[in-house]
């Protein structure tokens, strides 16, 4: 994995010492003071730092879109917040967050394992069930035929978000705001529908599913 950072942070002082001390470890750091621009270069980048507080569009909903154009690529919030919702809020999309004020080797640090966890994830394929996912290529395969299966984008996202969380129960709210980049809103049934035609081509039974677990009352996950 390249070592390309998109960087956007308002804050003049702050903004120059993180990229320069960045670079001086090796990375390429594309600084931006406002969000406006980034959706248009996260493909160009390996991993965003993000800061909370921006002027025009905040942190959360810059981070929202970015994750929507780009979900391989992770993204470390940075916050002069402390409080626990802006947290829990902060990590529906991002994938490490870290509170202001830091120290540049904590940084460092956060990113080196944020490197680490998605070159691991995108560079091998990862085996499901029947399944062979291969998130670079952005494709599924059934292992037992070695036939391709087509999804479309959105059931690839889903599918790609819940396996980077194997193991935890995410809830609809986490996975339509990681995948859609925008606000759940109440009662709105669309990750249930996209998830229940994902299950009709991945899932050998699909009214028993193996692969995407129903958390009752809850959300989903994939073991």
């Amino acid at each position: 994995m390249g070592k390309r950072v998109l960087y956007i942070e308002d804050d003049a002082d702050i903004g120059s010492w993180v990229k320069e001390d960045l670079e001086r470890r090796g990375y390429e750091v594309d600084w931006l003071v406002s969000g406006e621009e980034a959706v248009s270069r996260v493909r160009a980048a390996d991993l965003v730092v993000l800061d909370v507080m921006l002027p025009g569009l905040d942190g959360f909903t810059v981070g929202r879109r970015l994750k929507k154009e780009a979900p391989d690529v992770p993204i470390l919030m940075l916050s002069a917040r402390t409080a626990v919702d802006d947290k829990l809020q902060g990590l529906q999309f991002a994938d490490d967050y870290l509170t202001k004020p830091f120290h540049p080797d904590e940084l460092a640090a956060r990113l080196d394992v944020l490197q680490r966890r998605y070159a691991a994830s995108v560079d091998q394929p990862a085996a499901c069930g029947h399944l062979l996912i291969h998130p670079e290529l952005q494709t599924v395969v059934d292992s037992r035929t070695g036939e391709e299966i087509p999804l479309t984008a959105k059931q690839l996202q889903i599918l790609l978000y819940l396996l980077r969380n194997r193991g935890q129960i995410l809830t609809k709210e986490q996975i339509y705001e990681a995948v859609w980049g925008e606000p759940h809103l109440d009662r709105d049934k669309t990750v249930n529908v996209h998830i229940r035609y994902l299950r009709e081509r991945i899932e050998l039974d699909p009214g028993n599913p193996q692969i995407i677990e129903t958390i009752r009352g809850i959300g989903y996950r994939v073991k």
